[in-house]
């Protein structure tokens, strides 16, 4: 029925690539080649010395093709899966392909370059074989967004290149085929290979319509392909950003207000002007004060001694608690936006024979990247560099140059290897901005700016904090005629972008709750926001709202089935009639998992369907709770269709890594606020998953091969709920807060 990639168990090797997937592949290394020992400025070379077939394609002498990477990479394959979608249509021998970044600064001048040919008359569809387009990575978009222009660029090049053997052999284009780097003229048998013929192709001008292969057809893509990176993770020679090392570098670190809002009444440096290294001691922005030394220990030793007098400001007296009263008051408010409506949901359910309502509330959650956010600048003779792990380059050359005061031909960005992204390495560049200005207080020394882990995660940009309250009406016969869910929650695009915002609405509360990802057919449905922003920072997280919304709605559909007195598989499956791709993955999640078969003493299953980033995913959990509420989580069963499958292992690390993540969240994530700042800023107590309660995890990729979708952020969400629905079938307790740490699961 399906075709299916099974894996029964999760060893310790797994579960290292899968918390290397949760965190960014965080454990070793980047560059595309080894840094070298003394320190090299060039961490990702970027080739020029060989003409360009395409902008994204550089193929040398001997047959090593050279393609480009405009998303970033942290841990979750771009730099693998794009090359993938290139090579399938050039053609190309894999086992002779290279990546490197494609530079944003480079890309910055090639359209500047490009709009101005382009108003003489250039076509339009060769716009993106010269430049590389949009640079931003997130939301699981690198593959669907670019997948398209990727194909095709790798089709065009493969096309010049037959072009340019044909006119070297006087021969029909039509009479050569081209297959590993080989181009072949039929009728005669003679060959050539794409390096002797490379230069001459690079001269050739792109067609402007090619023919891409029906992805059934893949040689390259649809497999199960090791990450191009990885030979440099194991042997520790790949470079994260907090890696760089340039001659002559000084080191910094920074202390923020701890109060969101506060800044800084007075310091006294003159008590730690005279301690070992120590260079300079100076107010960066209001709020900000950095210390800039010889080496990093010694910045760090000398803030935590630098005297901070700060103005906390109103914001001083927030807690948790104060927050939780202002969500709970947006239960009443008259203002909430609608988001989803069918139907009279309100008439329905005051005319239920059957009524339930539940309350569902979820806390803010840091990233807690395994690298601490860092930047490397250097400002000197007018222009500036800086070395940095950033999910959006172009975002990146934007802040330094805004930073520095100066135009963005003046600036260049490394990009490098991200030891942990998950939004946090977006569009928040503050360790840009702070560190172009400790860079230009050193008469053009380079920089390291690191935070400490304290920091980083007292002044991050984290999920919000969210409450939701669920009501559901069911007829005689138990099935639902209406559902009213009322999200209160802070927006993630207050701070950054309000334009973004309509009629106080914020359309990303509601992933998880919109009409192409609900699946349900409820005759009658409402869904609303009602806005509450707090003085905390938030930003996207791993899978954004969708993370805390999956939770509630399948924790709350199963409720609904046990209400109405059914299965909670079944009751699913008779809502998603109208939608077979959920209804698909669900079905085979249960068939895999044994559904409705006995389990041994002990053990209860829960199980859950979302559609999130694009990719349809259904879980089946199977949990085991002590007497004394010991939770034990044994086994989740995934069943993921993201249309095309480019490359299975990577799919395999992503729903892995995100069971990783999730669990962590479900099991102890909350970053709590008191005295308006937040309190845990570090793993002792926000803690993370252990390998000993890794579950055994069993992947089913469900390729439909008729649509994109995503797979970094789509794994998260529907882990929490179907482990709380086993968790309810064991003991019958509804978990309508996380995370679990906070609850006493002991049998009653």
């Amino acid at each position: 029925m399906t075709t299916a990639t099974d894996h029964t168990n999760l060893s310790r090797r797994a579960f290292l690539l899968a918390a290397g997937a949760a965190a960014g592949s965080l454990t070793l290394g980047f560059g595309t080649k080894p840094a070298a020992a003394n320190g090299a400025a060039n961490y990702a070379p970027f080739t020029t010395s060989t003409p360009e077939i395409t902008s994204w394609i550089v193929i040398q002498p001997d047959d090593t093709t050279i393609i480009r990477v405009a998303r970033s990479e942290m841990g979750q394959g771009a730099l693998t899966a794009l090359p993938m979608l290139v090579a399938e249509e050039l053609e190309c021998d894999w086992n002779k392909v290279k990546a490197e970044f494609a530079p944003p600064s480079e890309n910055y001048s090639r359209k500047v370059a490009w709009r101005a040919k382009a108003q003489k008359g250039a076509p339009a569809s060769h716009e993106l074989v010269t430049h590389w387009g949009a640079m931003s990575t997130g939301g699981s978009r690198g593959t669907r967004d670019s997948q398209l222009y990727l194909r095709e660029s790798g089709a065009m090049a493969r096309t010049m290149l037959i072009e340019a053997a044909a006119k070297d052999w006087n021969v029909p284009t039509a009479e050569c085929t081209a297959a590993a780097s080989v181009i072949t003229h039929t009728p005669s048998g003679r060959k050539t290979t794409y390096g002797k013929v490379a230069v001459a192709a690079a001269g050739i001008t792109p067609p402007t319509r090619v023919t891409l292969k029906d992805p059934k057809t893949w040689r390259i893509c649809g497999k199960s392909v090791r990450q191009i990176n990885a030979p440099l993770k194991v042997n520790g020679s790949l470079a994260y950003g907090i890696d760089v090392r340039l001659p002559d570098m000084l080191y910094a670190t920074i202390a923020q207000c701890p109060v969101f809002g506060g800044n800084i009444k007075s310091i006294d440096d003159a008590k730690i002007k005279t301690m070992p290294g120590v260079r300079q001691v100076a107010r960066l922005t209001d709020s900000t004060v950095v210390v800039i030394a010889d080496s990093f220990w010694q910045a760090k030793k000398a803030l935590e001694a630098l005297p901070i007098t700060w103005d906390e400001g109103p914001n001083a007296k927030v807690t948790s608690a104060s927050i939780a009263e202002f969500q709970i008051a947006g239960f009443a408010a008259t203002n909430a936006g609608v988001t989803n409506q069918a139907g009279d949901a309100l008439g329905a359910i005051d005319n239920a024979a059957r009524k339930i309502e539940a309350e569902y509330h979820t806390p803010f959650l840091d990233h807690a990247n395994m690298e601490p956010m860092n930047c490397t600048a250097k400002v000197a003779d007018g222009k500036v560099e800086v070395w940095v792990s950033s999910q959006n380059g172009e975002a990146a050359h934007a802040a330094a140059a805004e930073a520095a005061g100066v135009k963005l031909e003046q600036v260049y960005v490394h990009k490098m290897h991200l030891g942990g992204g998950l939004g946090r390495r977006g569009s928040y560049n503050d360790p840009i901005h702070y560190a172009v200005l400790a860079a230009k207080r050193t008469n053009g020394r380079p920089v390291k700016l690191v935070y400490t882990r304290e920091e980083d995660m007292s002044h991050g940009f984290y999920r919000p904090a969210s409450r939701v309250i669920m009501r559901s009406g069911f007829d005689d016969k138990g099935t639902p005629t209406g559902v009213h869910i009322r999200i209160a929650g802070q927006s993630i695009n207050a701070w950054h972008f309000p334009d973004r915002i309509k009629d106080n609405l914020d359309p990303a509360q509601a992933n998880g709750f919109h009409k192409e990802d609900f699946g349900y057919a409820f005759p009658n449905l409402r869904v609303e926001v009602a806005m509450r922003n707090t003085h905390v920072p938030v930003g996207v997280w791993r899978s954004v709202n969708s993370s805390q919304n999956s939770f509630y709605k399948e924790s709350f559909v199963d409720e609904m089935a046990h209400a109405a007195g059914k299965d909670p598989f079944e009751f699913r499956r008779g809502l998603l009639a109208n939608a077979p791709k959920h209804k698909r993955v669900l079905e085979i999640a249960a068939e895999r998992a044994g559904w409705g078969k006995p389990l041994p003493a002990g053990v209860f299953r829960g199980i859950a369907v979302e559609n999130a980033y694009g990719s349809y995913q259904a879980v089946v959990a199977e949990v085991s709770v002590t007497d004394r509420g010991a939770l034990k989580v044994l086994r989740i069963v995934n069943a993921i269709d993201c249309g095309h499958a480019v490359n299975t292992n990577i799919i395999e690390q992503q729903m892995q890594g995100s069971v990783v993540m999730a669990m962590s969240a479900l099991l102890y994530g909350e970053n709590r606020v008191d005295r308006g700042r937040v309190v845990d800023t570090n793993f002792d107590t926000y803690q993370l998953l252990r390998i000993d309660e890794v579950p055994v995890i069993e992947n089913h990729i469900v390729p439909s091969f008729d649509f994109w979708g995503g797979i970094g952020e789509a794994g998260v969400p529907p882990i929490a709920p179907a482990i709380c629905n086993a968790i309810f079938a064991a003991t019958g307790k509804r978990i309508r807060s996380l995370p679990l740490k906070h609850h006493n699961l002991a049998k009653a």
